[in-house]
């Protein structure tokens, strides 16, 4: 019987379909949007204000502090929202996104979108698993003007 540890699997490298990125981006939608805060030198403020005022989303600002933005209500955390969320957009940290996405799969999100230098394979691999739409690493920003 062998004492080492049994290797765990490495999830599958996570490919960004564009055919998800379009409808998302296309789809008018709720997008609590992790992350924004209401320091405007954080790159969540201008991407949240693209996706209000050039895609029409509506915006729901998650941070630790809970701040409202741009006149919307903000939440500490993903289970406070009410009512449905389309996208939960991660503006964490790599290490910290993990929880956010099972945040965001426990809630009912229908996609998550993990932005630009956001990468956790096994957590994009869960979010998949659960159903979830998943597009990784871009930013919308990006994404409408390519």
């Amino acid at each position: 019987m062998s004492t080492e540890p049994t290797p765990q699997a490495t999830p599958p490298r996570h490919t960004n379909d564009p055919a998800v990125v379009r409808r998302l981006l296309d789809t008018p939608g709720r997008w609590a949007v992790v992350g924004l805060s209401s320091n405007p030198r954080r790159a969540a403020v201008g991407v949240s204000r693209f996706l209000m005022d050039r895609l029409g989303m509506e915006i729901i600002p998650v941070s630790l502090k809970g701040d409202d933005v741009h006149g919307r209500t903000g939440y500490r955390k993903l289970d406070e929202i009410p009512g449905p969320v389309d996208v939960v957009d991660c503006f964490v940290n790599s290490t910290k996104v993990g929880p956010v996405v099972d945040q965001a799969i426990e809630i009912g999100a229908k996609a998550v979108w993990l932005q630009l230098g956001v990468i956790d394979e096994a957590a994009a691999a869960r979010a998949k698993a659960a159903g979830l739409d998943v597009v990784m690493n871009t930013c919308p920003v990006m994404e409408v003007r390519s």
